[in-house]
């Protein structure tokens, strides 16, 4: 279903159309909420919720109504029949392929009758970049793909961390539960029962809402760590940015992707330490203004320790790099969203996206970064979130950054 998905958006970039492809605004500052992982998640159904005139134009549409309705009376009716049946109650939850088509049709019917819709995609969806696979389709259409992508974000999640159903890298993001222990059933219940909330009078918010409690209990809210970065962990590095001429250095940023530690304990891996004396290194020699440091709270499963963070702690107290000057990215899980995310950050943060950058580390990894994972990055991701460079040696390799990299992944609700 991945890959089905990611082939049809893969085309529909290629597709040429009279339509003018519509770019990112790197000032633009993405609407958040108090959980970054809803946002992260699923930004259009967050837009949906913030804007009172979109909120109260979908509230008041005759169709999406009456879907609401019966949507919570479906799950009223599962609380009463489904018992300790996990599937019953995740169907009462997830949208099926029609719901998503006929919904994408009746939004593309609101936006074409008024200016809500119309607004939100332009001041907000083209310019936050969450959906820049569909950028060069029409409004409408594009408003259609959005919605259906955060569907399917909902859907993905509830199969994995409700029913169990595996996960992309099952090792490591796998489902908490044991989903036959007869237990669970009751968590599963009770979990439904609060998304019949009043505040929940949205179409769509029980299904996102009894998703995103799902992530809380699996203890799967990666996504929101360390959030918001720009106030915390990065507010010194991206003071520096604002102050940096970039034009004075080869490169705009060093970045370090992490290598999580096997044992439980261990903070940071041997091989997490040698990047890092590798970038120090290029940054002591002038090649660029920053480092930043890759990796979430990845191995082993369920770990508490973040890659980035650690790799931070190391540069700043054992090799002596000052605050400022490090970056930190605390939710990569996989060597493609190093870079991906790299992308992201530079963008958000104001860096030039049209400056090389460098990427340092073990012999191995630099290989796969330059030799394999591009073709990896189009079949997960369905683009490549950076254009390779030069080589310059065995651990050390250039990147162009592309902004095609703030595109969600609707199936990592950890690193979407």
């Amino acid at each position: 279903m991945r890959s089905l998905f990611l082939l049809i958006c893969s085309c529909l970039c290629t597709i040429s159309i009279s339509a003018q492809v519509q770019q990112p605004n790197p000032q633009y500052l993405l609407k958040t909420t108090f959980n970054p992982v809803q946002y992260k998640n699923f930004y259009l159904l967050t837009l949906f919720q913030q804007d009172e005139t979109v909120k109260q134009a979908i509230k008041n549409d005759p169709e999406l109504s009456n879907l609401f309705k019966s949507r919570t009376q479906k799950i009223a009716d599962a609380l009463k029949t489904c018992g300790n049946d996990i599937a019953c109650f995740a169907a009462a939850f997830k949208f099926t392929e029609d719901e998503i088509s006929s919904i994408g049709i009746r939004l593309s019917h609101i936006y074409k009758q008024g200016a809500p819709l119309n607004a939100l995609l332009k001041n907000d969806v083209v310019p936050s970049g969450c959906y820049a696979l569909y950028g060069n389709l029409k409004p409408e259409e594009m408003l259609a793909k959005a919605w259906a992508q955060d569907a399917k974000a909902v859907n993905h999640t509830i199969e994995v961390y409700v029913e169990g159903a595996k996960a992309n890298y099952p090792k490591i993001d796998s489902i908490g539960f044991n989903v036959k222990d007869k237990s669970y059933p009751e968590l599963v219940n009770t979990n439904a029962l609060l998304s019949l909330t009043a505040q929940n009078n949205l179409f769509f918010e029980p299904s996102m809402q009894f998703a995103l409690i799902a992530l809380e209990i699996n203890e799967r809210n990666d996504a929101g760590d360390y959030e918001p970065m720009m106030s915390t962990v990065n507010k010194a590095s991206l003071g520096a940015i604002k102050k940096t001429n970039f034009s004075a250095y080869r490169y705009s940023l060093i970045l370090v992707p992490g290598e999580g530690p096997e044992a439980p304990d261990t903070e940071l891996s041997a091989g997490g330490m040698l990047r890092c004396r590798l970038a120090a290194e290029q940054y002591k020699n002038g090649m660029a203004p920053f480092i930043m440091v890759s990796g979430g709270r990845v191995h082993p499963y369920k770990t508490k320790y973040s890659e980035a963070y650690e790799m931070k702690k190391y540069l700043v107290n054992i090799l002596r790099i000052p605050e400022s000057v490090i970056i930190m990215e605390p939710h990569a899980r996989h060597t493609t969203t190093n870079l991906r995310n790299a992308a992201r950050i530079m963008f958000r943060y104001g860096m030039p996206m049209d400056k090389i950058a460098l990427t340092v580390t073990v012999k191995s990894q630099s290989r796969y970064i330059g030799e394999v994972m591009p073709q990896r990055c189009i079949k997960e991701l369905g683009y490549e979130p950076y254009r390779l460079g030069k080589r310059l040696s065995d651990t050390a390799l250039e990147f162009f950054p592309n902004v095609m990299s703030l595109q969600i992944d609707f199936d990592e609700p950890m690193d979407p």
